[in-house]
């Protein structure tokens, strides 16, 4: 009768009744495959490096300068074209870009000497110089890469317009201070470039006002000179320049990963089915030999 239906079944199938019977004979070799990988997951979950996640909430800040700007300005726009002065925008395009800018983020590097620190396991601190690996020692541009890849996340909400700066780190206290000091980073590149920015165009449009008699164009160039003393006393009287800080960045109680949890149940079911794979291609091909 069984030869009758190995027959008729095609070769090499393993039907439901011989996979049970076969899990059955074999049922330690699946039992160790499991507590195996049960091992394997509790070292990992125990014995890996957790990190922190730190976080930042930023709402663009709104220019009262730039807000009523285009209204009152709108007829002399073409004359700051033409005298290449940028009136200013609310747009949050750009603070967002630099904030994201691998610029920014070696600047940042390169300010709190963290190459050393993002790549502790490559530095031998008391010697102060980098463990041999060839010819290949890390500089800022890698640093750059592995701080955008694995360190930074900036990401935006296009809905509510709020900004998520997030630091991802192995010590808590520093992802915390990184983050907080980003955001404050941030308000002060853009504020320093407003400042110079609205300089430069006062002293041009006042070099400019006196050397025309034009009294309709002393008027268009006293309104351009207005707003950019505007733009000048907002910069200078506002630390929060690009963004405001909703909501500062605290130090973190729990690590992100690894998720222990998740390492030391589900290792275990990983072993069980690797262990039936394993044997139902044996089995499998142990029918396709006979």
């Amino acid at each position: 009768m069984d030869c009758a239906e190995d027959k008729g079944r095609p070769q090499g199938e393993v039907d439901l009744l011989e996979i049970t019977r076969m899990l059955w004979v074999d049922r330690w070799f699946v039992v160790g495959v499991a507590l195996l990988f049960a091992c394997l997951g509790a070292a990992y979950a125990w014995l890996a490096t957790p990190w922190y996640r730190a976080e930042v909430l930023l709402i663009p800040a709104e220019s009262m300068t730039n807000q009523g700007l285009a209204a009152q300005l709108g007829q002399f726009g073409g004359l700051a074209g033409l005298a290449g002065i940028n009136l200013g925008s609310s747009d949050k395009a750009e603070p967002l870009a630099i904030l994201k800018s691998r610029d920014f983020a070696a600047s940042f590097i390169e300010q709190r000497q963290l190459l050393t620190v993002l790549f502790a396991n490559r530095w031998d601190a008391a010697a102060q110089k980098w463990r041999s690996r060839g010819d290949r020692v890390p500089d800022v541009r890698d640093a750059v890469h592995y701080f955008e890849k694995r360190v930074r996340r900036v990401s935006e909400d296009r809905k509510t317009g709020l900004v998520s700066l997030v630091i991802e780190w192995k010590d808590p206290e520093a992802a915390a201070e990184w983050a907080n000091e980003l955001a404050s980073q941030i308000n002060r590149q853009t504020r320093e470039r407003a400042l110079e920015t609205a300089s430069s165009n006062i002293a041009y449009l006042q070099s400019e006002m006196k050397a025309t008699n034009v009294v309709s164009l002393q008027q268009a160039i006293g309104r351009l000179l207005e707003s950019e003393m505007q733009q000048l006393m907002l910069a200078r009287g506002n630390e929060e320049f690009a963004f405001r800080v909703i909501d500062r960045a605290m130090v973190p109680k729990r690590s992100f990963k690894p998720k222990r949890l998740v390492a030391i149940v589900g290792a275990p079911v990983v072993g069980v089915f690797l262990a039936i794979f394993i044997l139902l291609v044996r089995e499998s091909y142990r029918r396709k030999r006979g």
